[in-house]
């Protein structure tokens, strides 16, 4: 176990920034795609079942799916920072106590959700921007979705534990199991057993415990921190730097679960076929992001291993890296967005009305797609090194500081275009925050690096 250590750090310390961080990516990558596809089957096929009020009750829940993702990213981020930096620092043992500590605790947190949820289900669906036609297909998919709760916040914590390692290859295999299960079970429980959105929502849950079982596997091999109940440590140490790695996630992710509340109760004054626009373009722009997000997390553990080692010169060389190409790919992906947004809005539910809301809210949203990379980034190189106070501003800004406000204030002023102008708007006042926040986290490393020499 020490012989591999030794040999991941060396690697994660010594090989060339960009040559590692595209290896690192690739499965990263891989990961955050089928994710978005595995997010996606959901509402591509219950679109299929020809209803507007279906295809909404998704989007309603998908905000309670942001919350649990929340949470899950909140200890495995916490946990997987703190343990890339105690690699670095060439101290396994503490590394693992924490590996332990984050997945026990997101097991409990994700029970609590479960709970709670179930208890309280009727006015959570209604809070979550559900219309009294949306509501029964909300309250039948969120029931059975609350259920698998506390794997899938304990999944992710092993998939981010996994990466922060060096081992996104095998988080991979997990993840990707999981999503390939849940396109296979939809279709069979939504139209051949005739559960509707019910069939959906088991078909994420059985789906999501499949690929947990393989990714608790995956954790003993290869060298790696296999979480144990018994090394699990609930102290207030451990917590504080849990907090201090995760809690930009939970900002960032908890707002997204807001941000589509408010998107969902600012367009249900609109009807059913606007809620479902605007949860196809939330899918289709989660997709688009996704392959972004993968290409960071495959420099996350590269920063923190160089962090941890002060070689703050590499990780200001992947941070430039990471923009220049991630910038790019953005831009590639804008421009097509912009000119198949139709064709892509029809693919989950052709309807007219919803086509032709959901096609101008794409566009919108694409036109300033090439700004998020800079802003993706940063807060990443913010989170991993630990400094929580600008990480947790940035994870806050696109979702919650400019959106939230936009969301509600524009539609006052521009109608249903108010609507699908609040993200477009966010990027850019994220953007305009980011750039000279970044820029002075850089300079201070590159004096730091010039002072120890």
């Amino acid at each position: 176990m020490e012989d591999r250590q030794e040999e991941k750090f060396n690697r994660m310390t010594r090989s060339p920034v960009g040559r590692l961080i595209g290896e690192l990516a690739v499965p990263c990558i891989v990961s955050m795609l089928v994710t978005a596809v595995y997010n996606m089957a959901d509402t591509y096929f219950v679109g299929k079942l020809g209803s507007n009020s279906a295809i909404a009750a998704v989007g309603v829940v998908f905000s309670l799916m942001a919350v649990i993702q929340a949470v899950g990213f909140f200890f495995g981020h916490g946990s997987g920072n703190y343990i890339s930096r105690k690699l670095g620092a060439q101290n396994g043992e503490e590394a693992h106590r924490m590996s332990s500590t984050g997945f026990v605790l997101s097991l409990l947190a994700g029970g609590v959700l479960c709970l709670l949820g179930e208890v309280f289900l009727t006015p959570l669906a209604d809070f979550l921007g559900a219309t009294p036609t949306i509501l029964p297909y909300a309250k039948e998919y969120m029931r059975i979705i609350l259920i698998g709760a506390p794997w899938m916040t304990a999944s992710l914590v092993l998939n981010n534990q996994l990466r922060f390692q060096g081992s996104a290859a095998y988080g991979m295999v997990g993840i990707a199991s999981g999503a390939v299960l849940n396109v296979i079970l939809d279709p069979v429980f939504i139209f051949v057993l005739d559960m509707g959105v019910a069939g959906a929502a088991l078909a994420t849950v059985v789906s999501q415990f499949a690929g947990f079982c393989l990714l608790l596997w995956q954790s003993g091999r290869g060298g790696n921190l296999r979480p144990r109940f018994s090394q699990a440590k609930i102290r207030l140490f451990y917590l504080r730097e849990i907090a201090r790695g995760g809690l930009p996630s939970l900002i960032r992710q908890g707002l997204i679960s807001f941000a589509v509340v408010s998107l969902n109760r600012a367009a249900r004054g609109y009807g059913d076929a606007v809620i479902a626009a605007m949860a196809v373009v939330t899918r289709v722009m989660a997709f688009g992001g996704s392959a972004l997000i993968g290409f960071g997390q495959g420099f996350q553990p590269v920063c923190g291993f160089n962090y941890g080692a002060k070689l703050y010169h590499r990780v200001r060389q992947g941070f430039w890296f990471c923009v220049k190409w991630g910038t790019g790919f953005l831009t590639v992906m804008g421009v097509l967005g912009i000119i198949f947004a139709p064709e892509l809005i029809a693919l989950f539910r052709n309807d007219p009305e919803v086509v032709a809301v959901g096609a101008r809210a794409l566009r919108l949203q694409c036109a300033t797609f090439p700004l998020t990379g800079w802003v993706v980034f940063s807060n990443m190189t913010l989170q991993t090194i630990g400094d929580t106070g600008p990480a947790t501003l940035l994870a806050g800004a696109r979702q919650g500081v400019f959106f939230i406000p936009a969301v509600l204030l524009l539609p006052r002023l521009m109608e249903l275009w108010g609507v699908m102008l609040a993200q477009p708007l966010a990027d850019v006042l994220t953007f305009a925050v980011a750039v000279p926040l970044m820029l002075r986290v850089l300079r201070q490393m590159r004096l730091a690096e010039e002072a120890a020499q």
